[in-house]
């Protein structure tokens, strides 16, 4: 039987194509449908690294786990890492092509359309039914000479198509009147219905724009998906911390501080923390927001040298002195922890060149490198942090190596879980199959880890934030209110997916 496709495309960026596409995945899944997600391009500065070492985007991480299925390169072939308004860094079957200005990335598009076609094909075979999503709006008029994610997938496939507006962001009625307007016949003849997302309030109040849409574009509209609040999956866009930036610091809580980098990537490592009642997580944009955090993040970056330099312009440095000096905590990961330290240099001009001194925080030295490092990993706590003992697990993406210097301290000891790591990207004091990670100032208030999701097991999870807890003359919490954070996290598909199947007419689809 020839693969089925449905593409999931939308009336722009942050409508929910990401999230309907794994509802629609994890419903086709559990009906017994042997079913994957397919993006042909993605952009974006949240990823994750497959069993095979592939580097991918997050969201399908997120739909693979939808499909109850491992992530594959395959099921996004072509990343895009911005690094600057212009130019990003290709990743293309999960390993890094190059830098691209975006004229000279389009100029390549012969070649990067047999990539999507060759993946598309692979899964093919695997799979009865592909769930295409597509990216930004299915009417960038401006780029369809060069598209090779929404109508081109979309006919390689013969997939029909779900247009998913949001109601939130307001212009609803323009957002799909005028995207189908756009569209030439061909790609419009294969638009099979609606969805409009993200609505507050009484559905039934907006039965007449129901009726209004369906008269005026001749298609049906197949549900009206009230917003689901506190939905605890990663998201895909940056645009969806906005409500964190609003979170007040309390004192009966740790109250943790992330700091919005220009360039920021991978900030899920934070959604399960934002999920602990005992909690308050605030991004801030500003060093006087700092003043009464517990604990400081300094998370990923896309561009590690640019947003070390935000950091001294903006005078977060006087901040974080402040910070250390009343004993609270410093903590960077990966591009945030080669800040800490005490130089990066970039002798390939991997990012900018040259050399920079680092916050100063660590006694480490940081090089970059061309080689990336993409990794999953599990690791052991050195008895130095915390008295050691517990395990984490997650995954690295690195263009660098970092040493210690002067008796600085590891954090983990490393053990890789596949060969994908390059060896000239491993650290010279690793051995084959097992390195250490990170580095703790002796007094445990500042340390930095390369291990994305280092946050993901309860047990670490649970320790670490008693830890700040007593800091701050609270009593610690049983590891079971972190265990049930993440025994609900893992629960959330379900509970999406479910949402999903009560408010969409999914049987017009599956027909």
């Amino acid at each position: 039987m020839k693969t089925q496709a449905i593409g999931i495309f939308g009336t722009g960026s942050d409508v929910g194509k990401s999230l309907i596409t794994a509802g629609i995945c994890r419903l086709l899944s559990r009906s017994g449908v042997r079913v994957a997600p397919f993006k042909a391009q993605n952009m974006s500065l949240n990823s994750f690294v497959t069993p095979e070492g592939h580097e991918i985007g997050r969201a399908q991480a997120l739909q693979a786990e939808a499909c109850g299925i491992p992530p594959h390169v395959d099921m996004n072939p072509i990343l895009l890492k911005p690094e600057s308004d212009t130019c990003s860094q290709i990743v293309v079957l999960g390993k890094v092509l190059g830098k691209r200005e975006a004229s000279a990335y389009f100029g390549d598009r012969q070649g990067l359309w047999s990539v999507v076609e060759e993946s598309y094909g692979r899964l093919a075979r695997q799979y009865d039914v592909l769930v295409i999503e597509g990216a930004g709006s299915a009417a960038e008029v401006n780029l369809r000479e060069h598209d090779l994610v929404n109508w081109p997938v979309a006919k390689l496939a013969d997939a029909r198509v779900l247009l998913v507006a949001d109601i939130d962001r307001g212009g609803v009625f323009a957002q799909v009147l005028g995207t189908l307007d756009l569209l030439v016949p061909d790609d419009r003849a294969r638009v099979c219905g609606v969805i409009i997302n993200k609505f507050r309030g009484n559905a039934k109040l907006f039965a007449d724009g129901v009726r209004f849409l369906e008269a005026r574009s001749g298609l049906p509209v197949l549900g009206v998906v009230p917003f689901l609040r506190d939905l605890m999956l990663d998201q895909e866009d940056s645009l969806d911390l906005a409500p964190y930036s609003q979170t007040s610091f309390v004192s009966d809580r740790v109250n943790i501080a992330v700091i919005l980098l220009p360039h920021m990537s991978n900030f899920t490592d934070f959604n399960i923390l934002a999920s602990e009642t005992d909690v308050a997580l605030k991004y801030v944009a500003s060093p006087s927001m700092l003043a009464e955090a517990d604990v400081v993040i300094i998370p990923g970056s896309k561009n590690t040298l640019a947003d070390l330099s935000y950091l001294k312009e903006k005078e977060y440095v006087s901040a974080l002195d402040n910070h250390l000096h009343s004993r609270r905590e410093l903590i960077g990961i990966c591009g945030g922890y080669q800040m800490l330290g005490q130089t990066i240099s970039d002798p390939c001009a991997v990012e900018q060149g040259g050399i920079s001194g680092g916050l100063g925080y660590l006694n480490t030295e940081t090089e970059l490198k061309q080689a990336k490092c993409t990794t999953q990993v599990e690791a052991s706590m050195e008895k130095v942090f915390m008295g050691g003992q517990l395990l984490v697990r997650g995954y690295q993406i690195h263009m660098g190596v970092t040493r210690r210097v002067n008796d600085e301290l590891p954090c983990f000891r490393v053990r890789h879980r596949h060969s994908a790591l390059r060896e000239e990207a491993r650290p010279s004091n690793a051995t084959k199959e097992e390195e250490f990670d990170g580095a703790i100032r002796k007094d445990g208030l500042v340390w930095g880890t390369y291990i994305h999701g280092v946050f993901d097991e309860p047990g670490f999870r649970r320790v670490w934030l008693n830890r700040a807890r007593i800091g701050k003359g609270l009593p610690p919490l049983d590891i079971q209110a972190s265990e049930s954070v993440t025994s609900r996290l893992r629960g959330e598909l379900n509970r999406w997916a479910d949402h999903l199947s009560s408010n969409v007419d999914l049987s017009h689809l599956l027909r």
